[in-house]
């Protein structure tokens, strides 16, 4: 079923916005530059264009100052000022989004996470890109190839324009691997649990995971489940029952449970307690990270005594990849802007899109926030940072979720098995019977999600 502006709210479409607002925050921050249209000036003077940001609350003043600045070189480039407006959490957006999409009116440019994309998509209220669009910002070859993988349901129908690239690596402490006797990161996720109890000793532990957090814990599930042969959606047919599923879960809640190998505390954490217990030297692997954790860590106890790598493609359980297995090293993972189908001013919001999609932009926005740029010149002019090299690397292998209506209801399927685990995890055990019943009940709500996407 299309899921149109009349029928967004009765078809499902509200539960499916809500839950792929969820997958990956969208947090758009550059400085642009102002040089180089491709349509000529656009006069501007006097109108207002309308852009909707989640904040980034690991950089409140940063982005704060980023608005301005954006703001500024806006307006001398076209003579228009620039209303943000944000949101802080994915309820928010998803109000937000919800209420234009079905009053036909809203700001101009969203910043959407990518995994959002699919559902926007099928709301039918944001630009397609053609030819011509693609033009207005510099043409399409501007962009890595491998960030478009996720905007839209193929080349011809396509809504997402990429802005950062968020592929996920993990942060590895190279004092605390050496003093494990540890020569280098993990590469399958046994190793991974291994390296995890070798370096747990005292208050030091070997992992840091932030089992509370909204989006973090889906993704881990996932991974190890594709890499183990098994797509999550198969064609109409969810898998959240398949064994490889229930081995995922197991392995994620046994680091705490079994290996004992992550701090007891981090039951109630989200990312950013993650971060800071690895900053403080507390951990020896940081995983499911990206190099938006590097303004951070470099200004930690560990500035220096940290490097990143490619996450375990090896499924739990096994020594290789089975051969129907993906090596999937992270999912395709970023921000997307789109442009409302109903704004009125598409022009400006195509003169912003490539303002913050130039390369110079790109680059200041990755040495502010650490962000990975999806403009080509770029991204290009990091691959001798040898600090980014794996994140580029696992944007190579990145492999984009189902482009379908109804992954947002499948991934936070996944989501809340986690988050009804958490009294479990508490209590220092997850049985057998507990994780099979939450996995019947994710699997008979992913599935219904699949049916009403017919």
């Amino acid at each position: 079923m299309e899921i149109t502006r009349k029928n967004f709210i009765i078809g499902g479409g509200l539960g499916a916005l809500s839950l792929a607002l969820a997958a990956c925050g969208s947090s758009p921050e550059s400085s642009p530059n102002t040089g180089g249209g491709t349509g000529g000036a656009i006069d501007g003077k006097g109108k207002t264009l309308t852009v909707l940001f989640s904040t980034k609350p690991q950089y409140p003043e940063e982005q704060k100052a980023w608005f301005a600045k954006t703001a500024e070189d806006f307006k001398t480039l076209t003579g228009a000022t620039v209303q943000w407006e944000t949101f802080p959490t994915a309820n928010d957006e998803m109000t937000r989004i919800q209420t234009s999409v079905v009053s036909g009116t809203g700001p101009d440019v969203y910043g959407l996470g990518t995994t959002f994309t699919p559902t926007a998509f099928s709301t039918g209220a944001f630009v397609k890109l053609g030819d011509n669009e693609w033009n207005q910002i510099g043409g399409k070859d501007k962009f890595v190839p491998a960030t478009l993988g996720i905007s839209g349901p193929d080349k011809d129908n396509l809504i997402g324009i990429p802005f950062v690239s968020r592929p996920f690596v993990m942060a590895y402490n190279t004092e605390l691997l050496a003093k494990a006797g540890i020569d280098k990161p993990a590469t399958t996720w046994d190793e991974f649990a291994e390296h995890g109890k070798k370096m747990t000793t005292g208050d030091e532990y070997g992992l840091a995971v932030a089992y509370k957090d909204n989006f973090d814990p889906w993704k881990f599930i996932w991974a190890m489940s594709i890499q183990a042969g098994n797509p999550i959606i198969d064609g109409k047919k969810a898998r959240l029952d398949d064994p490889t599923v229930a081995k995922a879960f197991e392995a994620y809640f046994g680091w705490m449970t079994t290996d004992k190998c992550v701090d007891p505390a981090a039951v109630g954490w989200g990312n950013a307690q993650a971060v800071a217990a690895f900053a403080a030297g507390k951990a020896g692997y940081l995983p499911m990270t990206s190099p938006l954790s590097i303004p951070t860590l470099d200004k930690s106890e560990v500035k220096g005594k940290y490097q990143y790598a490619l996450m375990p493609m090896v499924p739990p359980g096994e020594t290789s990849r089975p051969a129907d297995g993906v090596e999937a090293a992270s999912i395709l993972s970023g921000d997307n802007l789109v442009i409302a189908d109903y704004s009125p001013n598409k022009d400006l919001a195509f003169a912003f899109v490539k303002m913050i999609t130039d390369a110079d932009a790109q680059s200041n926005y990755y040495k502010i926030f650490g962000e990975v740029p999806t403009n080509v010149e770029a991204a290009k002019a990091l691959e001798s940072d040898p600090l980014v090299a794996p994140a580029l690397d696992a944007a190579s292998k990145s492999v984009a979720t189902p482009f379908s209506g109804a992954w947002g209801d499948v991934q936070l399927a996944l989501t809340n098995v986690a988050v009804q685990t958490i009294p479990d995890l508490s209590a220092g055990s997850v049985s057998d019977a507990s994780l099979t019943a939450r996995l019947k009940d994710a699997q008979s709500k992913a599935q219904a999600a699949l049916d009403r996407a017919k």
